[in-house]
This record gives C-alpha cells, sequence and structure tokens, in this order.
C-alpha cells in the first residue's frame, strides 16, 4: 500500500525522534528507488569490469548516510539531498579502489604511445581512427579504453601519497602547488571577515540564511539549490543577492 504523505511524514518523526529500527527500514525500502536511479546513471559510464552490486552497495552506503543527517526541519527536499549523498558516496568509493586491470592499462600506454608517434608523424592531433589503424585494434576498444583511462586519472588524483599511517593524510590533489594559494595573514585576515559575516548572519531571515549556507558552506549551485529547496533558479537568485546586499549594508 502507498504511504501517505502523513504518514511518512510520521515515520520521517519516530526515526528521527528515537531512531526506530522499522522506521529506518521502511525509510530505505522508501527511497530505494533513489539508489537505483543514481547506480544505472553512474554505471553506465564505468569500465566493463566494475561490478554493478558494488557500485550499489556503495550507493546504499550513501542513502543511509542521508538518513542519519537529514534534518526535516530544515526547509530541504530529502530526495535531493539524499542524490547528492549518494552519488558522492559512489564516487568517493570508486576513488579508494584501485578498478582498471592490468590489461587496460597495457594497451592504455600502447595508446598513449602511439598518439606521440603520429602526432610527430602527421605534426597534428591523431584520430582515434589512425590510432587504432596503427595500433591494429577496433576503433571502438580504443575508444573505449581512453575512455576509462581518463576516469581513472580523474579518480586517482584523490590518491594517497604515503602508504604509511602517520604519512596517509594528502591526496595528490592536495600536492598540486596552487598559484593562487593565500599567505597565512590572508587567511586570519579572511577568518575574521567569515566570522564578522555571521555574526551579522542572525539578521536575514531562515531562507535567506539557508541559501547562502548551501551556496557557501555545501558549494551548490544555485539551480542545485533551487531543486533541494523546490523553488526555481530565479527565485534562488533573488534570496541570495538579497541576503548579500543586506549583509553588505550591514557590514558596512
Amino acid at each position: 500500500m502507498k504511504e501517505t504523505s502523513s504518514s511518512l511524514a510520521s515515520t520521517w518523526k519516530k526515526w528521527q525522534e528515537t531512531k526506530d529500527q522499522a522506521a529506518g527500514n521502511f525509510l530505505v525500502e522508501h527511497y530505494m528507488p533513489l539508489v537505483n536511479y543514481q547506480v544505472s546513471r553512474i554505471y553506465s559510464h564505468l569500465p566493463k569490469n566494475i561490478e554493478v552490486q558494488d557500485v550499489r552497495s556503495l550507493a546504499f552506503m550513501g542513502l543511509v548516510d542521508a538518513l542519519e543527517k537529514f534534518d526535516t526541519s530544515r526547509d530541504l527536499k530529502f530526495d535531493t539531498y539524499a542524490s547528492f549523498r549518494i552519488r558522492g558516496a559512489i564516487i568517493d568509493g570508486l576513488r579508494k579502489e584501485d578498478w582498471l586491470p592490468r590489461s587496460v592499462r597495457d594497451k592504455s600506454k600502447s595508446i598513449e604511445q602511439a598518439f606521440e608517434v603520429l602526432e610527430q608523424r602527421l605534426q597534428r592531433e591523431a584520430s582515434l581512427e589512425e590510432v587504432a589503424e596503427y595500433l591494429s585494434m577496433d576503433e571502438t576498444e580504443v575508444a573505449e579504453v581512453v575512455k576509462d583511462t581518463f576516469f581513472a586519472n580523474v579518480l586517482s588524483i584523490e590518491d594517497k601519497t604515503s602508504d604509511t599511517e602517520d604519512e596517509q593524510r594528502e591526496s595528490l590533489r592536495n600536492t598540486i602547488r596552487d598559484e593562487e594559494m593565500e599567505t597565512p595573514d590572508q587567511s586570519y585576515e579572511k577568518q575574521e571577515s567569515i566570522q564578522a559575516i555571521l555574526a551579522k548572519m542572525k539578521i536575514l531571515n531562515q531562507k535567506e540564511q539557508l541559501v547562502l549556507s548551501l551556496f557557501y558552506k555545501e558549494e551548490l549551485t544555485l539551480t542545485e539549490i533551487g531543486e533541494v529547496m523546490d523553488l526555481s533558479t530565479s527565485r534562488i537568485s533573488q534570496i541570495h543577492s538579497k541576503a548579500i546586499t543586506r549583509l553588505r549594508n550591514e557590514l558596512t
């Protein structure tokens, strides 16, 4: 039987107030379509050697995390909030695994070398068709290897720089030099400014505070905030602009 809005709200209340196991189980089952949607959306772009069940497990953990952290008192849509959490859990889980097979890595190296040879020979960027012909490979296979390798490189930028427990703190992404990195003085001044702004945020209404929090703290786009709050992007933009203007006037 389909759950009504009032009974669903009652289930949410029971879960958040007492962490009732039955309520939690029902919510998991009720929102499983969110897991299925994100799994099918992401899995279609993954290498064939990755098991769909592994991706589903990661997505399920994202849903559980969303249920644990969601606050029904805030003006948010759980479906959108959970979708972000589920997608993030899948990506984070994939980053921690070395899932690219040795055979694919070997082919990737051959393809990379072929690109270099052909570009020097042709004095221009080589096409996939030319690389495939040079390596006597199918063009579709070359495209798949290039795609898989690209995805692996995007994920591996999160890999740790050391295997030792004491040194396993930095990811490769964090060791890339930031030419615009703040100096300690600039960081201190920025923190002072942030504290001043936070103190003044009390003058804003709840909706304005929520928009600023999602935009600057959670780093959602205006469109994503609109989906979470069930408002149009233009309306979110108006709320954001109004809140910034009120804060600027107050700080001035």
